[in-house]
């Protein structure tokens, strides 16, 4: 079965969400949503996440999921918004419980803080089958950016996280907390096994010599064209590349903001006394 899927490309950050469902079936996803956020002012905003919410109520859709693929270092997640409008639940895979823990140490999160992933309505276990509408749909465990990807296959399409990108551009970092390259390499494999005319959707694009953004490819052009992971490149081969290219990499620009907010399932800090909700910005923690 090959789904409907509508892409939503976000310049400012180069993510792509998605809104998928049945030809002629009211039930859809949503995909790897956005928040805009402005750096300089701290101000949030919900353009990007008002186009969705316009195309799911002219095509009388009907959401059943809003689906994370991880928590995303480089843009907030407008999950809560979308909810809010549209209805619909919140889900991630069970992993994000590690991530939580693991930006503890570098947030200090509040007391009230919950370790155990309730901030999101449902967590996948690793490769668990579920419906939208009709549509059988598979959360696939694809760790190595972080500890937590979830791709997800549905029909003939896989929405891939951030594992892969378009072949051009390869491949996405492993030196985030938690990450992973050989985790990543075995992950990248999983998602290649699938048949050569598998439908790709990336969740990133950051198109390399002034090309438009693309994020639609095939298991087949992954397999034959991807500079950093193509058939015949060993995990070793890949470990050394991606060891030495993440050294060379400067963080997000929004990882900071992100992940604060991405590890509560989109949802902001709880305000102070003041009434005002804060993003912390730690000092000489991450690698410069």
């Amino acid at each position: 079965m090959s789904p409907v899927v509508q892409a939503f490309f976000d310049t400012e950050t180069g993510t792509v969400s998605y809104v998928i469902h049945e030809t002629g079936a009211a039930e859809c996803a949503i995909i790897d949503s956005v928040l805009d956020y402005d750096p300089k002012s701290g101000h949030t905003s919900t353009a990007s996440a008002d186009k969705i919410i316009r195309f799911v109520r002219q095509q009388g859709l009907n959401v059943e999921w809003i689906l994370e693929t991880h928590a995303h270092a480089d843009h907030l997640s407008a999950a809560p918004y979308l909810k809010q409008q549209l209805g619909g639940r919140i889900a991630i895979g069970r992993m994000i419980t590690k991530v939580q823990r693991v930006f503890d140490d570098i947030f200090n999160l509040e007391d009230a803080f919950k370790f155990d992933g309730s901030q999101f309505d449902y967590l996948f276990d690793e490769d668990e089958v579920f419906q939208i509408g009709k549509l059988q749909a598979q959360a696939l465990y694809v760790p190595g950016h972080t500890p937590a990807d979830m791709a997800y296959h549905v029909g003939d399409a896989i929405f891939v996280g951030d594992t892969l990108f378009m072949p051009d551009a390869g491949t996405a970092r492993c030196d985030f907390p938690g990450g992973d390259a050989h985790t990543m390499y075995r992950s990248v494999q999983k998602i290649l096994r699938f048949p050569d005319q598998t439908r790709l959707f990336m969740c990133h694009d950051y198109p390399p010599n002034a090309r438009a953004p693309a994020w639609e490819t095939t298991v087949a052009q992954q397999r034959t064209k991807n500079i950093h992971i193509r058939t015949g490149i060993s995990a070793d081969e890949f470990v050394a590349m991606r060891t030495a290219r993440d050294k060379t990499l400067g963080m997000p620009t929004l990882i900071l903001p992100a992940i604060q907010v991405n590890i509560r399932a989109g949802n902001l800090p709880p305000a102070d006394n003041n009434g005002i909700r804060y993003l912390k910005i730690p000092l000489n923690t991450l690698p410069g």
